[in-house]
């Protein structure tokens, strides 16, 4: 029996769709998955050298000896080659494009400006109940196969998630997306299984924002990793998971995150669309913080879109509203909004308005986006590097160019050890301005090194 698979692995791929081995899977039933792959032809030594385990280890397990160590589980998978969300370790890229291809009504690739649109139509139609920009939400939203949930959960199951959460977004953080996202996926696997589970009206509501938040940290980390579609696939869930949870100010922070994504495509239009939905939601919350995040980040895209007077006006509004909250009772997914960041918002705003209306605005945006960089602990060094580039931006503007290419190399340094597609295409504009500078030995450097680090070209 011949059982190579076009790419020479012993392991047919189809066999981890036959459905009984999806259910050994899903219940990571180890000792049934490697009796189901001796009855495909591979062998005790072929499976231990796929997996890393000695041929004892192998046969002790096919006696029924379990595996439950997530390291060693996640070893089998990567080895064997089983799609990850398959054993519920991660619903990972690998995953979702075989369970997409295998559902009945595959849809073709769709432009990103009609992608737009239907979570646009979605965002609308969960936050004030009506098809605003049309009724069809789109194919976007994944539906991942299930692994076995648990009988009964309570309130100790869901702050486990709510704990998981906090830790994996601090690492977001300081390191970028790419440095935990793939442990914010697979939590999220183990998360979505209590869905099923039975428990009281009060754990399940509180259940419904934990996930809706893990959801909102996946759609982020994703964003930073560029993986644009699996973002959206987690905004629009966590948008219903947290509406069923009957939290606004939740919603407005995921409708905040995504109109983010909108800002970093150069879709001001659509991004101040879906920040003027997360609004509503904020105003409905009651929450001053809300409003004001939502606020800054109108007045971002205004200043895209070359409206310097709409994006003042915003900044100030977003200034009254911080002055009323009390960051110390905000949540996690908003306590990160303290007076630092909006300094760094100010900077931000201020630097797109010097870019796209006038150079005048440095003179504000320098000495905002000084405070936030002097003020970002180690554990904000994504931020840190955000406003290390636009400081260089400015400096650039300004004409003291030696000054800013000496800060766009500290930006360039320090985004170097972070796992951020993010932070190399926030570089974009940095390296465009050094470009139009290159008689200047100093400008030429910074841009010739900011487009081996992005992976750009710069003029000649």
């Amino acid at each position: 029996m011949n059982t190579m698979s076009s790419q020479g692995s012993p392991i047919p791929a189809e066999v981890w769709d036959q459905q009984e081995m999806r259910d050994a899977l899903a219940r990571r039933e180890i000792s049934s998955v490697y009796r189901l792959l001796r009855r495909h032809g591979v062998s005790q030594r072929q499976i231990a050298a796929l997996t890393g385990q000695s041929q004892s280890e192998v046969s002790e397990i096919l006696k029924g000896r379990q595996v439950m160590a997530y390291d060693v589980l996640t070893r089998i998978a990567v080895g064997l080659g089983v799609p990850r969300g398959y054993m519920g370790l991660a619903y990972d890229e690998t995953t979702a494009v075989r369970v997409a291809a295998t559902a009945d009504s595959p849809h073709p690739e769709e432009d990103e400006s009609v992608k737009r649109r239907k979570f646009l139509a979605h965002a609308a139609a969960v936050t004030v109940g009506a098809a605003v920009f049309g009724a069809d939400s789109g194919s976007w939203v994944s539906h991942p196969t299930q692994t076995p949930a648990p009988g009964r959960i309570g309130m100790t199951d869901v702050r486990q998630v709510e704990a998981a959460t906090r830790a994996l977004r601090a690492l977001d953080y300081q390191y970028g997306g790419g440095s935990c996202r793939d442990a914010v996926v697979a939590q999220l696997s183990w998360g979505q299984q209590m869905l099923g589970a039975s428990s009281t009206d009060v754990v399940r509501t509180r259940l419904y924002v934990a996930l809706a938040d893990l959801h909102n940290l996946a759609g982020w980390t994703s964003f930073d990793t560029g993986l644009m579609d699996s973002a959206r696939n987690h905004f629009g869930q966590a948008l219903d998971l947290a509406k069923q949870g009957e939290n606004e100010a939740l919603m407005a922070n995921i409708l905040y995150r995504m109109g983010r994504v909108y800002l970093h495509q150069n879709a001001p239009d659509d991004a101040l669309k879906v920040f003027q939905l997360g609004q509503l939601a904020a105003q409905n919350s009651g929450s001053e913080l809300a409003v004001g995040i939502l606020c800054a980040n109108e007045a971002w895209a205004y200043a895209k879109m070359g409206s310097d007077e709409q994006a003042l006006k915003l900044l100030g509004r977003a200034r009254d509203e911080f002055s009323r909250a009390n960051v110390a009772e905000a949540p996690a997914w908003a306590k990160f909004f303290n007076e630092i960041d909006l300094s760094s918002m100010i900077g931000t705003v201020h630097t797109e308005l010097a870019q796209t209306v006038d150079a005048k605005y440095t003179r504000t945006a320098i000495p905002a986006l000084s405070k936030a960089i002097n003020n970002f602990g180690d554990e904000y060094a994504r931020s840190r590097s955000f406003n290390l580039t636009s400081m260089a931006i400015n400096h650039l503007l300004e004409g003291d160019i030696d000054h800013g290419a000496k800060i766009g190399r500290q930006a360039v340094d320090l985004s170097e050890s972070l796992k951020s597609v993010r932070t190399k295409q926030r570089m974009e504009p940095l390296r465009q301005e050094a470009d139009k500078r290159r008689n200047n030995p100093e400008a030429r450097e910074l841009a010739d090194r900011v487009a081996r680090f992005t992976g750009t070209e710069s003029a000649a």
